[in-house]
């Protein structure tokens, strides 16, 4: 018996989407979460490669073989991630289509005109039974108009780009809030800046930035597969963020490493507030603190959960050392209503 579980979350401006499921409340990074018979499991593949098939037909400006060799080129990225364990196999062109649940692990076009604001969307399969992941498709949306170009083109969406995103998704990470929006016209928002390719926004047509990965995507797919000696060589901080004496769920707890420059960050992900950040480099760090705002909550949480944006922006009032394979050491951060 298996079922397939596919809330998809659409981002102001322009989406990224995701089909996911809810967010595992523990620490370390947002990764997906779910339950089978009462047991909780962490979404992520159990063996690899993850072997992927490729729908045979293309759209306007991109063939089919133009279309697998961009999402390998993407592929390969997650996979030459050192300190990371994830391997993929491309398994073949197929005539199925992405959301069948078949037990293949699929990535093609659909044309959904409805979905206004959804580049792409991941939606996975799992056992009911034994809780296995077994296909994670992934759909690009053929209602937009769509490049190969290496430089990218003007008023088309870089495939590469939006499938490294995805690609996430489907080996199993969450959002990142390593971003900077404002609002634009109608209420969306357009983004300034970004620090990781996880970030739920996309920084618009042309943009072939989103081709490489972020020290933060790093250190997610890491944690999530870890292998290079990540867990020895690197260290984590932890703590708890707390307004009024009370835990805050849905902080943005950001790690900046001043030697690198290098921002890594996560969320308190239960309501007494607690945080914790692997894959940092051992040294001193600057801790930030800040609320979900740069876009909609539930690109990163269910809209269940009781996330708080009512605080201001907050330091730790000291550098925060990161010993090598270790922890910081309970780290509390107080912040104040706005």
């Amino acid at each position: 018996m298996s079922w397939r579980r596919s809330t998809r979350m659409k981002c102001v401006l322009v989406a990224l989407a995701l089909a996911c499921l809810e967010p595992t409340q523990a620490f370390a990074y947002l990764k997906f979460g779910y339950e089978v018979n009462g047991k909780e499991y962490t979404l992520k593949w159990t063996t690899t490669p993850v072997r992927y098939y490729v729908t045979d037909a293309g759209v306007p400006g991109v063939t089919s073989t133009q279309f697998q060799f961009a999402v390998a080129s993407a592929f390969q990225t997650w996979e030459s991630v050192p300190t990371a364990s994830i391997a993929y196999e491309f398994a073949g062109f197929t005539r199925s289509l992405p959301g069948e649940d078949d037990g293949r692990t699929t990535l093609g076009f659909l044309n959904q005109p409805d979905l206004d604001r959804v580049l792409a969307s991941t939606s996975y399969l799992v056992d009911g039974e034994s809780g296995e992941l077994i296909e994670a498709d992934i759909f690009f949306n053929s209602a937009f108009s769509w490049s190969v170009a290496p430089a990218g083109e003007r008023g088309k969406w870089d495939l590469q780009s939006i499938a490294l995103h995805e690609i996430g998704h489907l080996s199993g990470l969450g959002h990142s809030a390593i971003g900077e929006t404002e609002v634009a016209g109608g209420g969306a928002r357009r983004v300034l800046s970004t620090g990781a390719v996880m970030f739920p926004i996309a920084l618009g047509s042309g943009d072939i930035s989103g081709r490489t990965l972020q020290p933060d995507d790093i250190a997610g797919i890491s944690d999530l597969y870890p292998d290079g000696g990540f867990n020895s060589k690197t260290g984590s901080v932890s703590g708890r963020i707390t307004k009024n004496g009370q835990g805050v769920f849905g902080a943005h707890v950001v790690a900046f490493d001043p030697k690198t420059g290098q921002m890594v960050g996560n969320f308190s992900l239960n309501t007494n507030g607690d945080f914790s950040i692997a894959g940092l480099q051992p040294g001193p760090h600057v801790l930030r603190v800040e609320p979900i705002d740069d876009a909609d909550t539930d690109s990163f949480f269910e809209m269940s959960e009781p996330i708080d944006l009512n605080f201001r922006v907050a330091f730790h009032d000291r550098l925060v050392i990161v010993p090598k394979g270790g922890d910081s050491g309970a780290v509390a951060v107080s912040v104040v209503p706005k």
